[in-house]
């Protein structure tokens, strides 16, 4: 059986690959280590392993993983799971990225609870980009109106897009979606500063989303192995 050191390796080399062969800077693709439902030892061999960027679906899990490994310097949190309007106090006083803001009153309560000791909170779009009943974000005709929301708010820096793609499609309406995403993404970043980030891409579809201009790709089951 693979240790999580090796397993994360394995993802780091299949995420270089694909950069490589989408003709893309080395290391312009950052790795989300999606650690929900597993313990925090898991993650501290994920650290000890060099990796720092880790996501987690449920708030208050995400929390007391976060304070439990508070001796961990350098580790950097990522909400990437639904967030409800009465839990954005404890997000915004806890993770250093919010990849799944939807509404524009989730933002607005994001920035007005983030405590002034800590910098600005970093935060990225969700877009329900195959408008699907059971799957929360923005279509791309409402991220304007949020755009410009969170661009009046001073303790959140708007870091980029977050999707999450339909599943078991066929490789055309896959390559439309992400062209769709990639485009979107493209237009914004000559617009605005800070605006580096295209979370898209899981084990599914790694290669496919680097091809087309992710930034950043969330593995789970790759690294920590099947959940429960």
């Amino acid at each position: 059986m693979q240790t999580i050191a090796e397993r994360l390796r394995s993802a780091l080399s299949r995420i270089d690959s694909a950069t490589a062969n989408a003709n893309r800077p080395p290391k312009s693709v950052k790795l989300l280590a999606v650690s929900k439902t597993k313990p925090v030892s898991d993650i501290r061999q994920a650290y000890a392993a060099g990796q720092r960027l880790f996501g987690e679906n449920y708030v208050q899990e995400g929390v007391e993983k976060i304070i439990d490994l508070q001796d961990l310097p350098d580790i950097e949190w990522h909400l990437i799971g639904p967030l409800q309007s009465n839990k954005t106090r404890v997000v915004a006083e806890h993770f250093q990225w919010v990849q799944s803001v939807d509404r524009e009153k989730i933002a607005r309560r994001l920035n007005n609870q983030r405590p002034p000791s800590l910098p600005p909170l970093n935060v990225c779009v969700q877009l329900n980009i195959d408008d699907e009943a059971s799957k929360s974000g923005l279509s791309p005709e409402e991220l304007p109106a949020m755009i410009d929301a969170i661009s009046n708010m001073d303790n959140l820096v708007l870091r980029g897009l977050m999707a999450i793609p339909k599943a078991d499609v066929s490789a055309q309406h896959q390559q439309q979606t992400l062209t769709q995403l990639h485009d979107l993404f493209e237009h914004y970043r000559t617009k605005l500063s800070n605006f580096d980030t295209l979370s898209v891409g899981m084990s599914g579809d790694t290669e496919a989303a680097i091809a087309n201009g992710s930034t950043m790709v969330r593995i789970g089951s790759a690294i920590f192995g099947a959940r429960q």
